[in-house]
């Protein structure tokens, strides 16, 4: 426990230096009556989550529901829902009094954690259950936490129910500590994902041809350097072809815009409001990643080059693009597998691999789109999970 909190610290240090000082430190005014607690990381766990909590608020009208996130991108996102009876915040730091007072004045009777949000402060302090849902731990962040003492474990004992959104996420958490009363039926809230409609406007429905165009989504350092090696190689045969590269984290703008000077490429910044008619379309910014799906045919999976286990293949394969990732999907083995399987995806290692998957998908793009649609159309029995959870919840 002392390592998690001395970690915990100099965590908390960092986040605070960034702003919302009073937010992360559980400094607002609450709303009255009896809380569920709900935490998710970002846009992707709380979208896919949304089905799920629908059903729970509507059903239990005698609780009110404080949902928080890590970014200021997902709170505008699950505030514009004007969901009944709901409060949305930016998450508290998991400082152990700092839990204690969301937790006193928000008058939390539950807490629920979306995928690999585990907080133990928040755990450990929560009088009510706490529901793991659509869990996901990865094979080196159950390492990290298994040295940390007993504390997985006493984390663990506390959850009274896990949803693991895969077969090797339940057994990683039963290693770790979770009792066999609180396993649950394997259940992976991605498949719930619908398209969002977010109409391009007139200049770039214009300028990107669905089947002219490719989105490197969710890159990091190590991704970008790959993606612009194969666009120069892709655009010597198709010179058509244009790309939206859309970095998982928008600061590091400056970064790859000079890669992608260096090679030649020229750029068009969607934060700096430039009219899109480059070689590359730097889509520097937050909350729009849907509509880069719209304009797509091609979608490269970001984090699967750069040992970061790869970001989300539902919602490419939701608007129905052809996929192709990297060899590193651990994020995401089980739908990998399925992909893989269907052989609905493309699997690259380098750059003139990436090249050479763009240009063959010059052919059969729809068709591949259509293969990745159906092996991640996974059924979910969320009436079910839903009335699992409502037996759960306490009373008010």
């Amino acid at each position: 426990m002392l390592l998690y909190r001395f970690l915990l610290s100099l965590f908390a240090t960092a986040v605070l230096t960034k702003g919302d000082v009073a937010a992360r430190l559980g400094h607002s005014v609450a709303a009255s009556g009896p809380h569920v607690w709900v935490h998710g990381a970002s846009n992707g766990e709380l979208h896919s989550a949304r089905p799920v909590l629908e059903k729970l608020i509507a059903e239990r009208s005698d609780l009110n529901w404080l949902i928080t996130c890590n970014t200021d991108t997902a709170r505008t996102m699950v505030a514009a829902w004007n969901l009944p009876r709901t409060s949305v915040r930016l998450a508290p730091v998991d400082l152990f009094w700092v839990a204690k007072r969301m937790l006193r004045d928000w008058d939390v009777r539950a807490h629920i954690a979306l995928e690999s949000e585990i907080w133990p402060h928040r755990t450990l302090a929560c009088q009510g259950p706490t529901i793991l849902l659509g869990a996901r731990m990865s094979a080196s962040t159950a390492r990290s936490w298994a040295k940390l003492g007993d504390l997985p474990q006493r984390v663990l004992e506390r959850v009274s129910f896990a949803s693991a959104q895969d077969v090797d996420t339940r057994d990683r958490l039963v290693e770790l500590g979770l009792p066999q009363t609180a396993i649950g039926p394997v259940a992976d809230l991605k498949a719930l994902y619908s398209p969002i409609n977010q109409a391009p406007d007139s200049a770039l429905q214009a300028t990107f041809q669905r089947n002219q165009t490719w989105l490197a989504a969710s890159t990091h350092e190590g991704d970008d350097e790959v993606v612009f090696d194969a666009h120069v190689e892709a655009i010597k045969q198709d010179p058509k072809l244009r790309l939206i590269l859309a970095p998982r984290h928008p600061k590091r703008a400056p970064d790859i815009l000079k890669l992608a000077q260096d090679r030649g490429l020229t750029v068009a910044r969607r934060s700096a409001d430039e009219p899109p008619e480059a070689q590359v379309y730097l889509a520097d910014t937050m909350g729009e990643m849907p509509m880069w799906y719209q304009l797509a045919g091609r979608v490269f999976i970001g984090g699967s080059l750069s040992d970061r286990g790869g970001h989300t293949p539902y919602e490419p394969a939701a608007f129905g693009a052809a996929l192709i990732h990297g060899p590193d999907m651990a994020n995401f083995s089980a739908a990998r597998d399925r992909l893989a399987k269907a052989n609905a995806a493309k699997e690259v290692s380098t750059p003139q691999g990436l090249a050479d998957a763009l240009i063959a998908l010059n052919h059969g793009q729809v068709e591949m789109g259509q293969k990745a649609q159906s092996a991640l159309r996974v059924e979910t029995d969320l009436d079910g999970l839903c009335k699992t959870l409502l037996e759960i919840l306490p009373n008010a």
